[in-house]
């Protein structure tokens, strides 16, 4: 394994699906404790209560970020109308819940749907990592004190409604880097004029790395299944 170990600090990338629950970080620190590898990184973060394919990036590998971040990403996004919150998503505080006197229909959702494809201005979440004077801006949220980033344009390839059940829906989405997929349901609540909040997010699609590919990150922390991958992938 010495002269695999060898190869692989020449440079190795992993399809990692990410379970709901933990940051991109906690797969990299469970990683260099199975793997016994230092030198790795990820591209392209998933917070917290997202899943799904998460690239790690071994050894030289890690002088492609750039590469891998430029990708376009694809994601299945369960929207909930109705709820609004500080991060835009479940995880967040509810600040206001809107009364639903009516269902929005199927058809009329895809109309709104739409209206997203294309390059878009999009404000990104106040809890978000981006910086402001050297800071992530969710530590300016977390402290209550306002700080409104400036939007950014990004874009929407593809915005699709796969599953309707008032009042949620499930979307398949197709996007550059950059962009928010709680912003935009927050913003296609604000459209439809009832409100809405993402509930969950998987990420089905980095580029050509794709979820049904990925590896279980339960399978890449035992150490004798890790060898395993290591070796395959090696190979």
């Amino acid at each position: 394994m010495k002269r695999d170990l060898q190869q692989l600090q020449e440079g190795l990338i992993l399809n990692v699906n990410k379970p709901v629950g933990i940051t991109s970080f906690d797969v990299i620190r469970k990683l260099r404790r199975s793997l016994k590898i230092r030198k790795m990184g990820h591209a392209g973060t998933l917070d917290p209560f997202a899943a799904g394919v998460l690239i790690i990036l071994i050894g030289k590998a890690t002088k492609r970020f750039e590469e891998f971040a430029a990708f376009d990403k694809q994601y299945l996004a369960e929207i909930e109308f109705g709820v609004e919150t500080d991060t835009f998503d479940i995880s967040g505080k509810v600040i206001e819940r809107h009364s639903l006197e009516r269902a929005i229909p199927e058809e009329e959702i895809e109309n709104i749907l739409r209206q997203f494809t294309g390059e878009i201005e999009q404000i990104p979440p106040v809890f978000s990592a981006l910086k402001h004077k050297g800071r992530p801006l969710y530590t300016y949220a977390r402290k209550g004190v306002e700080v409104q980033p400036p939007p950014r344009r990004v874009r929407i390839d593809a915005v699709e409604l796969v599953h309707y059940d008032w009042p949620r829906v499930w979307v398949d989405i197709v996007c550059s880097k950059g962009t928010y997929i709680r912003s935009l349901a927050s913003d296609i609540g604000k459209k439809a004029g009832t409100g809405a909040c993402l509930r969950s997010l998987i990420r089905t699609r980095i580029g050509p790395y794709r979820i049904e590919d990925a590896y279980h990150l339960d399978v890449l922390t035992v150490p004798g299944k890790a060898l395993e991958v290591l070796e395959r992938e090696i190979s």
